[in-house]
Protein backbone atom coordinates (compact mmCIF):
# COMPACT_ATOMS: atom_id res chain seq x y z
CA UNK A 1 0.00 0.00 0.00
CA UNK A 2 1.18 3.79 -1.02
CA UNK A 3 0.21 6.37 1.30
CA UNK A 4 0.91 10.32 0.75
CA UNK A 5 2.68 11.43 3.13
CA UNK A 6 2.22 15.36 4.23
CA UNK A 7 5.86 15.17 5.81
CA UNK A 8 7.60 14.40 2.51
CA UNK A 9 5.01 14.97 0.30
CA UNK A 10 5.37 11.99 -1.82
CA UNK A 11 3.48 8.39 -2.29
CA UNK A 12 5.43 5.81 -0.41
CA UNK A 13 5.64 2.32 0.49
CA UNK A 14 3.49 2.39 3.75
CA UNK A 15 6.04 -0.32 6.19
CA UNK A 16 4.53 -0.33 9.39
CA UNK A 17 6.80 -0.04 12.61
CA UNK A 18 5.89 -3.54 13.97
CA UNK A 19 5.30 -6.47 11.85
CA UNK A 20 1.37 -6.74 11.57
CA UNK A 21 0.28 -3.98 13.91
CA UNK A 22 -0.54 -0.32 13.14
CA UNK A 23 -0.43 2.73 15.63
CA UNK A 24 -2.78 5.27 14.17
CA UNK A 25 -3.99 8.51 15.76
CA UNK A 26 -6.46 10.56 14.04
CA UNK A 27 -7.69 14.19 15.42
CA UNK A 28 -11.11 13.91 16.93
CA UNK A 29 -13.78 16.89 17.56
CA UNK A 30 -13.98 19.43 20.36
CA UNK A 31 -17.29 18.47 22.04
CA UNK A 32 -19.26 21.84 22.15
CA UNK A 33 -21.72 21.28 19.00
CA UNK A 34 -22.59 19.23 16.92
CA UNK A 35 -20.15 18.14 13.98
CA UNK A 36 -20.57 19.84 10.40
CA UNK A 37 -20.08 17.93 7.13
CA UNK A 38 -16.00 19.20 7.19
CA UNK A 39 -15.66 17.19 10.28
CA UNK A 40 -17.33 14.10 8.79
CA UNK A 41 -14.76 14.12 6.16
CA UNK A 42 -11.51 13.44 8.57
CA UNK A 43 -13.95 10.91 10.76
CA UNK A 44 -15.15 8.69 7.22
CA UNK A 45 -11.54 8.79 5.71
CA UNK A 46 -9.90 7.55 9.15
CA UNK A 47 -12.62 5.65 9.63
CA UNK A 48 -12.05 3.60 5.82
CA UNK A 49 -8.32 3.99 6.09
CA UNK A 50 -8.42 1.59 9.71
CA UNK A 51 -11.01 -0.70 8.03
CA UNK A 52 -8.90 -1.11 4.90
CA UNK A 53 -5.41 -1.52 7.25
CA UNK A 54 -7.46 -4.44 9.09
CA UNK A 55 -9.46 -5.73 5.95
CA UNK A 56 -5.28 -6.30 4.63
CA UNK A 57 -4.56 -7.95 7.87
CA UNK A 58 -3.02 -5.63 10.27
CA UNK A 59 -3.67 -5.28 13.70
CA UNK A 60 -4.71 -1.97 14.08
CA UNK A 61 -4.89 0.15 17.07
CA UNK A 62 -6.99 3.35 16.49
CA UNK A 63 -7.40 6.61 18.64
CA UNK A 64 -9.25 9.27 18.13
CA UNK A 65 -9.50 11.70 21.13
CA UNK A 66 -12.26 14.24 22.35
CA UNK A 67 -11.15 17.91 23.13
CA UNK A 68 -13.54 18.17 26.36
CA UNK A 69 -10.64 21.37 28.06
CA UNK A 70 -11.95 24.49 25.07
CA UNK A 71 -12.83 27.69 25.44
CA UNK A 72 -15.66 27.05 23.06
CA UNK A 73 -17.07 24.55 26.14
CA UNK A 74 -16.71 27.22 28.80
CA UNK A 75 -18.75 29.85 26.12
CA UNK A 76 -21.11 26.58 25.43
CA UNK A 77 -22.01 26.12 29.18
CA UNK A 78 -22.80 29.37 29.78
CA UNK A 79 -25.00 29.36 27.06
CA UNK A 80 -27.09 26.18 28.47
CA UNK A 81 -26.73 26.95 31.52
CA UNK A 82 -25.13 23.86 32.76
CA UNK A 83 -20.66 23.05 33.74
CA UNK A 84 -18.79 22.79 31.14
CA UNK A 85 -18.49 19.49 32.30
CA UNK A 86 -21.84 18.48 31.39
CA UNK A 87 -21.17 20.42 27.46
CA UNK A 88 -18.91 18.12 26.79
CA UNK A 89 -20.77 14.93 28.07
CA UNK A 90 -23.74 15.78 26.18
CA UNK A 91 -21.98 16.50 22.80
CA UNK A 92 -20.03 13.30 22.94
CA UNK A 93 -23.02 10.91 23.03
CA UNK A 94 -24.57 13.41 19.98
CA UNK A 95 -21.18 12.70 18.44
CA UNK A 96 -21.73 8.84 18.47
CA UNK A 97 -25.11 9.06 17.47
CA UNK A 98 -24.22 11.16 14.15
CA UNK A 99 -20.87 9.04 13.72
CA UNK A 100 -23.24 5.60 14.11
CA UNK A 101 -25.31 6.78 11.14
CA UNK A 102 -22.31 7.69 8.87
CA UNK A 103 -21.02 4.60 9.74
CA UNK A 104 -17.91 5.67 11.67
CA UNK A 105 -16.78 2.47 13.84
CA UNK A 106 -15.71 3.26 17.57
CA UNK A 107 -11.99 3.68 17.92
CA UNK A 108 -10.02 1.25 20.38
CA UNK A 109 -9.93 4.19 22.36
CA UNK A 110 -11.44 7.83 22.78
CA UNK A 111 -9.31 9.40 25.64
CA UNK A 112 -10.40 12.90 26.58
CA UNK A 113 -8.09 15.64 27.91
CA UNK A 114 -9.41 16.00 31.31
CA UNK A 115 -8.99 12.27 32.15
CA UNK A 116 -5.07 12.84 30.59
CA UNK A 117 -3.63 15.46 33.26
CA UNK A 118 -1.37 13.98 34.82
CA UNK A 119 0.42 12.62 31.33
CA UNK A 120 0.20 16.44 30.14
CA UNK A 121 2.01 17.95 32.83
CA UNK A 122 4.77 15.34 32.61
CA UNK A 123 4.89 16.24 29.10
CA UNK A 124 5.10 20.37 29.70
CA UNK A 125 7.78 19.21 32.72
CA UNK A 126 9.63 17.90 30.54
CA UNK A 127 9.36 19.97 27.81
CA UNK A 128 10.50 22.85 30.37
CA UNK A 129 13.74 20.78 31.55
CA UNK A 130 14.72 20.31 28.43
CA UNK A 131 14.78 24.27 27.64
CA UNK A 132 12.07 24.15 25.56
CA UNK A 133 9.33 25.41 27.61
CA UNK A 134 9.12 28.18 29.88
CA UNK A 135 6.84 29.71 32.49
CA UNK A 136 5.71 33.69 33.15
CA UNK A 137 3.40 34.06 35.69
CA UNK A 138 1.56 30.62 35.75
CA UNK A 139 1.06 30.27 31.52
CA UNK A 140 3.81 28.38 29.97
CA UNK A 141 4.85 28.49 26.66
CA UNK A 142 6.57 26.39 23.90
CA UNK A 143 9.98 28.27 22.75
CA UNK A 144 9.61 27.60 19.36
CA UNK A 145 12.38 29.22 18.16
CA UNK A 146 14.55 26.48 20.31
CA UNK A 147 13.15 23.08 18.19
CA UNK A 148 15.52 23.06 15.50
CA UNK A 149 12.86 21.70 12.60
CA UNK A 150 9.77 23.60 13.59
CA UNK A 151 8.07 24.03 10.15
CA UNK A 152 9.18 20.96 8.78
CA UNK A 153 5.57 19.44 8.03
CA UNK A 154 4.16 22.57 6.26
CA UNK A 155 7.29 23.42 5.02
CA UNK A 156 7.58 26.95 6.35
CA UNK A 157 10.76 28.32 7.70
CA UNK A 158 10.50 30.51 10.93
CA UNK A 159 11.64 33.54 10.16
CA UNK A 160 8.76 33.32 7.35
CA UNK A 161 6.86 32.28 9.90
CA UNK A 162 7.65 34.96 12.30
CA UNK A 163 7.42 37.63 9.36
CA UNK A 164 3.85 36.73 8.90
CA UNK A 165 2.80 36.48 12.78
CA UNK A 166 0.84 38.94 14.76
CA UNK A 167 2.62 40.62 17.27
CA UNK A 168 0.80 41.48 20.24
CA UNK A 169 2.00 44.86 21.93
CA UNK A 170 1.72 43.54 25.87
CA UNK A 171 2.82 39.75 24.31
CA UNK A 172 3.80 38.03 27.26
CA UNK A 173 5.79 35.15 24.72
CA UNK A 174 9.27 35.26 23.88
CA UNK A 175 8.43 35.12 20.01
CA UNK A 176 5.19 35.32 18.53
CA UNK A 177 5.29 31.93 17.24
CA UNK A 178 5.29 30.54 21.13
CA UNK A 179 2.34 28.69 21.72
CA UNK A 180 0.67 28.31 24.94
CA UNK A 181 1.29 24.30 26.97
CA UNK A 182 -0.22 25.63 29.97
CA UNK A 183 -2.68 28.57 30.57
CA UNK A 184 -3.33 30.14 34.20
CA UNK A 185 -6.92 29.82 35.26
CA UNK A 186 -9.40 32.60 34.56
CA UNK A 187 -12.50 33.68 36.56
CA UNK A 188 -15.10 30.83 36.30
CA UNK A 189 -13.40 28.71 34.18
CA UNK A 190 -12.17 25.13 35.43
CA UNK A 191 -8.88 24.32 36.26
CA UNK A 192 -6.51 22.07 37.54
CA UNK A 193 -3.58 22.03 39.73
CA UNK A 194 0.37 21.97 38.15
CA UNK A 195 3.38 22.60 39.04
CA UNK A 196 2.65 26.31 37.69
CA UNK A 197 -0.60 26.85 39.44
CA UNK A 198 -3.94 26.62 38.69
CA UNK A 199 -4.89 26.24 35.08
CA UNK A 200 -5.95 24.08 31.93
CA UNK A 201 -3.70 23.01 29.28
CA UNK A 202 -3.55 24.45 25.48
CA UNK A 203 -4.89 22.81 23.07
CA UNK A 204 -2.12 21.36 21.28
CA UNK A 205 -0.23 19.25 24.63
CA UNK A 206 -3.34 17.16 24.40
CA UNK A 207 -3.14 15.33 21.51
CA UNK A 208 1.07 14.83 21.65
CA UNK A 209 0.27 13.31 25.46
CA UNK A 210 -2.82 11.38 24.99
CA UNK A 211 -0.84 9.71 21.38
CA UNK A 212 2.46 8.65 23.85
CA UNK A 213 0.28 7.21 26.22
CA UNK A 214 -2.13 5.00 24.00
CA UNK A 215 0.28 4.41 21.20
CA UNK A 216 3.77 5.39 22.41
CA UNK A 217 6.87 7.60 21.37
CA UNK A 218 6.71 6.74 17.51
CA UNK A 219 3.54 6.12 15.47
CA UNK A 220 3.09 4.91 11.89
CA UNK A 221 0.19 7.10 11.08
CA UNK A 222 -1.09 10.26 12.55
CA UNK A 223 -4.26 11.72 10.40
CA UNK A 224 -6.50 14.64 10.33
CA UNK A 225 -8.30 17.40 7.95
CA UNK A 226 -5.29 19.80 5.84
CA UNK A 227 -6.26 22.91 8.10
CA UNK A 228 -4.52 20.53 10.51
CA UNK A 229 -1.60 20.88 9.18
CA UNK A 230 -0.09 24.50 10.66
CA UNK A 231 -0.27 25.44 13.41
CA UNK A 232 -1.71 21.95 14.78
CA UNK A 233 0.22 19.01 13.51
CA UNK A 234 3.52 21.45 13.41
CA UNK A 235 3.25 22.03 16.85
CA UNK A 236 2.25 18.64 17.71
CA UNK A 237 5.75 17.35 16.52
CA UNK A 238 7.82 19.96 18.06
CA UNK A 239 6.17 18.57 21.42
CA UNK A 240 6.49 14.99 20.64
CA UNK A 241 9.78 15.30 19.00
CA UNK A 242 11.25 17.69 21.70
CA UNK A 243 10.12 15.62 24.51
CA UNK A 244 10.74 12.09 23.18
CA UNK A 245 13.57 12.95 20.71
CA UNK A 246 12.62 10.61 18.15
CA UNK A 247 10.09 10.71 14.96
CA UNK A 248 6.19 11.51 16.45
CA UNK A 249 4.94 9.59 13.25
CA UNK A 250 6.21 7.93 10.56
CA UNK A 251 3.04 8.87 7.90
CA UNK A 252 0.82 12.39 8.16
CA UNK A 253 -2.20 12.26 6.33
CA UNK A 254 -4.09 14.56 5.70
CA UNK A 255 -7.73 15.32 4.10
CA UNK A 256 -8.82 18.18 1.07
CA UNK A 257 -10.87 20.54 2.16
CA UNK A 258 -15.28 20.59 1.80
CA UNK A 259 -16.84 23.85 -0.44
CA UNK A 260 -20.42 24.18 0.28
CA UNK A 261 -22.22 25.25 -3.76
CA UNK A 262 -18.45 26.32 -4.62
CA UNK A 263 -18.08 29.03 -1.61
CA UNK A 264 -15.81 28.10 1.61
CA UNK A 265 -18.39 26.58 4.30
CA UNK A 266 -19.06 30.04 7.16
CA UNK A 267 -21.70 30.68 9.54
CA UNK A 268 -22.17 34.40 8.16
CA UNK A 269 -22.70 33.35 4.71
CA UNK A 270 -25.27 30.73 6.04
CA UNK A 271 -23.81 27.58 4.28
CA UNK A 272 -22.72 26.03 7.11
CA UNK A 273 -24.14 22.61 8.00
CA UNK A 274 -24.02 20.09 10.70
CA UNK A 275 -24.41 16.49 10.19
CA UNK A 276 -27.45 16.60 12.62
CA UNK A 277 -29.01 19.10 9.57
CA UNK A 278 -28.63 17.28 6.92
CA UNK A 279 -29.47 14.17 8.47
CA UNK A 280 -33.37 15.48 8.41
CA UNK A 281 -33.38 15.20 4.52
CA UNK A 282 -31.36 12.61 3.89
CA UNK A 283 -29.84 9.14 5.02
CA UNK A 284 -26.48 9.75 6.39
CA UNK A 285 -24.96 7.03 4.57
CA UNK A 286 -25.38 8.97 1.26
CA UNK A 287 -23.78 11.44 3.32
CA UNK A 288 -20.55 8.91 3.64
CA UNK A 289 -21.44 7.75 -0.10
CA UNK A 290 -20.95 11.22 -1.36
CA UNK A 291 -17.64 11.52 0.42
CA UNK A 292 -16.15 8.70 -0.64
CA UNK A 293 -16.74 8.93 -4.61
CA UNK A 294 -13.98 11.41 -4.34
CA UNK A 295 -10.19 10.72 -3.88
CA UNK A 296 -9.37 11.83 -0.12
CA UNK A 297 -6.64 14.31 -1.09
CA UNK A 298 -8.90 15.94 -3.85
CA UNK A 299 -11.08 18.84 -2.21
CA UNK A 300 -14.91 18.22 -3.12
CA UNK A 301 -17.77 20.67 -3.62
CA UNK A 302 -20.82 19.75 -1.31
CA UNK A 303 -24.34 20.48 -2.63
CA UNK A 304 -27.74 19.08 -2.37
CA UNK A 305 -27.99 17.80 -6.19
CA UNK A 306 -24.37 16.26 -5.80
CA UNK A 307 -25.70 14.65 -2.84
CA UNK A 308 -28.59 13.18 -4.48
CA UNK A 309 -26.71 11.93 -6.75
CA UNK A 310 -25.00 10.29 -4.17
CA UNK A 311 -28.16 8.79 -2.47
CA UNK A 312 -29.30 7.24 -6.06
CA UNK A 313 -25.81 5.87 -6.72
CA UNK A 314 -26.08 4.05 -2.69
CA UNK A 315 -29.66 3.08 -3.50
CA UNK A 316 -28.12 0.88 -6.41
CA UNK A 317 -25.69 -0.58 -4.45
CA UNK A 318 -28.80 -1.77 -2.00
CA UNK A 319 -30.93 -3.16 -4.79
CA UNK A 320 -28.26 -5.43 -6.05
CA UNK A 321 -27.87 -6.29 -2.31
CA UNK A 322 -31.27 -7.12 -1.94
CA UNK A 323 -32.17 -8.74 -5.07
CA UNK A 324 -29.41 -11.50 -4.41
CA UNK A 325 -30.89 -12.00 -1.49
CA UNK A 326 -34.28 -12.60 -2.82
CA UNK A 327 -32.64 -14.87 -5.55
CA UNK A 328 -31.38 -16.80 -3.19
CA UNK A 329 -34.21 -17.45 -0.88
CA UNK A 330 -35.88 -18.52 -4.28
CA UNK A 331 -33.59 -20.78 -5.67
CA UNK A 332 -33.78 -24.75 -5.53
CA UNK A 333 -30.19 -25.59 -7.36
CA UNK A 334 -27.76 -26.50 -4.91
CA UNK A 335 -24.87 -27.45 -7.32
CA UNK A 336 -23.40 -24.92 -9.85
CA UNK A 337 -23.02 -25.46 -13.04
CA UNK A 338 -19.96 -26.10 -15.26
CA UNK A 339 -20.85 -22.41 -16.61
CA UNK A 340 -21.69 -20.80 -13.76
CA UNK A 341 -18.47 -22.00 -11.94
CA UNK A 342 -16.35 -20.03 -14.44
CA UNK A 343 -18.02 -17.06 -13.79
CA UNK A 344 -17.92 -17.40 -10.31
CA UNK A 345 -13.83 -17.86 -10.81
CA UNK A 346 -13.75 -14.69 -13.03
CA UNK A 347 -14.95 -12.58 -9.93
CA UNK A 348 -11.35 -12.56 -8.61
CA UNK A 349 -10.78 -10.20 -11.09
CA UNK A 350 -13.33 -7.30 -8.84
CA UNK A 351 -11.56 -7.91 -5.69
CA UNK A 352 -7.63 -7.03 -7.75
CA UNK A 353 -9.29 -4.30 -8.71
CA UNK A 354 -10.56 -3.42 -5.52
CA UNK A 355 -7.12 -3.58 -3.74
CA UNK A 356 -5.31 -2.23 -6.43
CA UNK A 357 -7.45 0.69 -5.96
CA UNK A 358 -7.31 1.03 -2.09
CA UNK A 359 -3.35 0.36 -2.19
CA UNK A 360 -2.60 3.72 -3.91
CA UNK A 361 -3.19 6.45 -1.43
CA UNK A 362 -6.40 4.79 -1.02
CA UNK A 363 -8.54 5.66 -3.69
CA UNK A 364 -11.89 5.46 -3.00
CA UNK A 365 -13.20 6.74 -5.88
CA UNK A 366 -11.79 4.06 -7.79
CA UNK A 367 -12.61 1.44 -5.33
CA UNK A 368 -16.34 2.18 -6.25
CA UNK A 369 -16.39 2.38 -9.79
CA UNK A 370 -15.20 -1.15 -9.47
CA UNK A 371 -18.21 -2.12 -6.89
CA UNK A 372 -20.17 -0.33 -9.80
CA UNK A 373 -18.84 -2.60 -12.21
CA UNK A 374 -19.30 -5.85 -9.73
CA UNK A 375 -22.93 -4.99 -9.54
CA UNK A 376 -23.53 -4.80 -13.39
CA UNK A 377 -21.60 -8.37 -13.74
CA UNK A 378 -24.10 -9.57 -10.66
CA UNK A 379 -27.17 -8.19 -12.22
CA UNK A 380 -26.45 -9.36 -15.62
CA UNK A 381 -25.64 -13.07 -14.89
CA UNK A 382 -27.73 -13.99 -11.79
CA UNK A 383 -31.18 -14.12 -11.94
CA UNK A 384 -34.30 -16.57 -10.74
CA UNK A 385 -32.37 -19.90 -12.55
CA UNK A 386 -28.85 -19.06 -10.65
CA UNK A 387 -28.01 -21.92 -8.36
CA UNK A 388 -27.13 -20.87 -4.63
CA UNK A 389 -23.41 -21.69 -5.25
CA UNK A 390 -23.07 -18.90 -8.06
CA UNK A 391 -26.22 -16.30 -6.06
CA UNK A 392 -23.87 -17.20 -2.97
CA UNK A 393 -20.54 -15.94 -4.20
CA UNK A 394 -21.71 -13.02 -5.66
CA UNK A 395 -23.16 -12.19 -2.39
CA UNK A 396 -20.30 -12.46 -0.53
CA UNK A 397 -17.44 -10.87 -2.61
CA UNK A 398 -20.25 -7.81 -2.79
CA UNK A 399 -20.57 -8.07 0.95
CA UNK A 400 -16.41 -8.04 1.44
CA UNK A 401 -16.13 -5.11 -0.88
CA UNK A 402 -18.88 -2.29 0.47
CA UNK A 403 -17.72 -3.33 4.15
CA UNK A 404 -14.39 -2.17 3.52
CA UNK A 405 -15.87 0.91 2.48
CA UNK A 406 -18.90 0.84 5.28
CA UNK A 407 -21.77 0.92 2.44
CA UNK A 408 -24.25 -1.09 2.02
CA UNK A 409 -24.05 -2.47 4.94
CA UNK A 410 -27.83 -2.07 6.27
CA UNK A 411 -30.47 -5.32 6.35
CA UNK A 412 -33.75 -4.76 4.47
CA UNK A 413 -36.25 -4.44 7.46
CA UNK A 414 -38.61 -8.02 7.25
CA UNK A 415 -40.29 -7.07 10.19
CA UNK A 416 -43.39 -5.23 8.94
CA UNK A 417 -46.29 -5.16 10.84
CA UNK A 418 -49.41 -7.12 10.70
CA UNK A 419 -51.43 -4.74 9.33
CA UNK A 420 -48.97 -3.52 6.17
CA UNK A 421 -47.89 -7.73 5.78
CA UNK A 422 -52.04 -8.26 5.34
CA UNK A 423 -52.17 -5.08 2.80
CA UNK A 424 -49.87 -6.47 0.40
CA UNK A 425 -51.58 -9.70 0.74
CA UNK A 426 -55.25 -7.80 -0.45
CA UNK A 427 -52.98 -6.58 -3.17
CA UNK A 428 -52.18 -9.98 -4.13
CA UNK A 429 -55.65 -11.64 -4.09
CA UNK A 430 -56.89 -8.20 -5.68
CA UNK A 431 -54.81 -8.77 -8.80
CA UNK A 432 -55.46 -12.28 -8.99
CA UNK A 433 -59.09 -11.61 -9.18
CA UNK A 434 -58.24 -8.98 -11.62
CA UNK A 435 -59.45 -5.83 -9.18
CA UNK A 436 -57.05 -3.89 -10.48
CA UNK A 437 -58.48 -0.47 -9.00
CA UNK A 438 -58.45 -2.30 -5.51
CA UNK A 439 -54.90 -2.85 -5.81
CA UNK A 440 -54.14 0.26 -6.54
CA UNK A 441 -55.90 1.98 -3.54
CA UNK A 442 -53.44 -0.63 -1.52
CA UNK A 443 -50.52 0.05 -3.31
CA UNK A 444 -51.38 3.81 -2.67
CA UNK A 445 -52.23 3.49 0.90
CA UNK A 446 -48.80 1.04 1.24
CA UNK A 447 -47.43 4.08 0.11
CA UNK A 448 -48.74 6.74 2.55
CA UNK A 449 -47.03 4.05 5.06
CA UNK A 450 -43.80 4.53 3.80
CA UNK A 451 -43.76 1.24 1.86
CA UNK A 452 -42.94 1.02 -1.85
CA UNK A 453 -43.90 -2.09 -3.81
CA UNK A 454 -42.02 -3.40 -7.12
CA UNK A 455 -43.76 -5.70 -9.23
CA UNK A 456 -40.73 -7.65 -10.57
CA UNK A 457 -40.75 -11.02 -12.43
CA UNK A 458 -39.54 -13.05 -9.56
CA UNK A 459 -42.41 -11.23 -7.62
CA UNK A 460 -43.42 -8.53 -5.20
CA UNK A 461 -40.60 -6.39 -3.58
CA UNK A 462 -41.17 -3.80 -0.74
CA UNK A 463 -38.66 -0.93 0.63
CA UNK A 464 -39.13 1.57 2.91
CA UNK A 465 -39.81 4.77 0.51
Amino acid sequence: MKLYNTLTQKKETFVPIETGKVRMYSCGPTVYNYFHIGNARPFIVFDVLRRFLEYTGYEVTFIQNFTDVDDKIINRSHEEGISPGDVSEKYIQEYFTDADALGIKRASVHPKVSEHMPEIIAMIKTLEEKGLAYNVDGNVYYHVDAFKDYGKLSKQSIDDLKSGARIDVNDEKHSPLDFALWKKKKDGEPYWESPWGQGRPGWHIECSAMSKKHLGETIDIHGGGQDLIFPHHENEIAQSEGCCGKPFANYWVHNGYINIDNEKMSKSKGNFFTVRDIAKTFDLEAVRMFLLMAHYRSPVNFSEPLLQQAASALERLYTAKFQMAFLLENASAEIATEKEQAWIDSLVKYKNDFVAAMDDDINTADAIAVIFELVRDLNSNLDATSSQPAIIAGQNLFAELTTVLGLAVKDKETNLDEAVEDLIAQRQAARKAKDFKRADEIRDELLAKGIVLEDTREGVKWKKA
